[in-house]
């Protein structure tokens, strides 16, 4: 009981001690003066208390809209990016069309069947893939892959209704007879299998006097497998082999693997 009084003394000076400060300040006027001299610091104290909450309702209504914004940014970022990914598309297929039409101006004879890549060998992506094309498109084995630009890519080793399996020159199991275009030096073309030149062509078998110079084109040299004249590479170093017998050549492939998206297969022509 005695705590309780204690308690509302102490109340009550404050209360005092309160009021005398408010009479001080307001120089002895009405309650009125008073009361607003005590209410004052608690009305300024509310009103930043107001605008506080008013910047933080301002802050989270803002950042929703911009989180709005950003997300409707991002869809139509995704949205230009697809429309890009299908003009390039486009481009590269009308480029591949007109080259196809200007090889087939040149060799009238080629019976060409279109089909693109569906996946590379597992293992040696280089050395083979599939295609969406087979038997029931008049495709067979032993047919030769070429581009659009007449380079050669391959020879289709498996066929199936619907697929083949083309493998790629760059394969070290191929063998094709070829000849340098602009000496007529002749030799055989398989990939090249020493260290260091992977992804490249190998042309072995040429004279030890052949002069050999960088970026000349080799060609193919006409076979029962591949027609006369179509580009495998060009040269990119040259030396004597491990023999020491015939010189060879290194080559740079024509035909642009890492890119290849559509090959085309030559199921007839006149060789010559």
């Amino acid at each position: 009981m005695k705590k309780h009084l204690n308690s509302k003394a102490k109340a009550v000076l404050a209360l005092t001690v309160v009021l005398a400060v408010a009479l001080a300040l307001t120089g002895g006027f009405g309650p009125q003066k008073v009361v607003q001299t005590i209410l004052t610091p608690l009305r300024a104290g509310a009103t930043g208390l107001t605008r506080q909450a008013q910047k933080l309702y301002s802050y989270i209504f803002r950042y929703e809209a911009l989180e709005t914004e950003n997300q409707e940014l991002r869809a139509r970022i995704a949205e230009l990016e697809d429309d890009a990914r299908t003009a390039d598309s486009l481009q590269r297929e009308n480029e591949r069309l007109r080259e196809l039409a200007e090889l087939k101006k040149e060799k009238e004879d080629y019976q060409l069947a279109s089909a693109y890549i569906i996946t590379w060998d597992s293992n040696d992506w280089t050395s083979s893939f599939t295609i969406n094309k087979g038997s029931g498109s008049g495709i067979a084995e032993d047919m030769v892959a070429i581009t659009a630009q007449g380079e050669v890519v391959g020879l289709v080793t498996a066929v199936g209704s619907n697929w083949a399996t083309v493998t790629t020159v760059l394969d070290s199991a191929l063998e094709v007879s070829a000849n340098i275009a602009s000496s007529g030096y002749a030799g055989m073309v398989q990939g090249a299998y020493t260290t260091g030149a992977e992804g490249m062509l190998r042309m072995d078998y040429l004279p030890t006097d052949a002069v050999i110079r960088n970026n000349e084109p080799v060609v193919t040299a006409g076979s029962t497998l591949y027609p006369r004249d179509l580009i495998l590479g060009y040269v990119a170093d040259a030396g004597f082999d491990e023999t020491g017998v015939a010189k060879y050549a290194l080559l740079t492939p024509a035909a642009d693997f890492e890119n290849m998206e559509q090959v085309f297969i030559l199921t007839s022509y006149q060789n010559e």
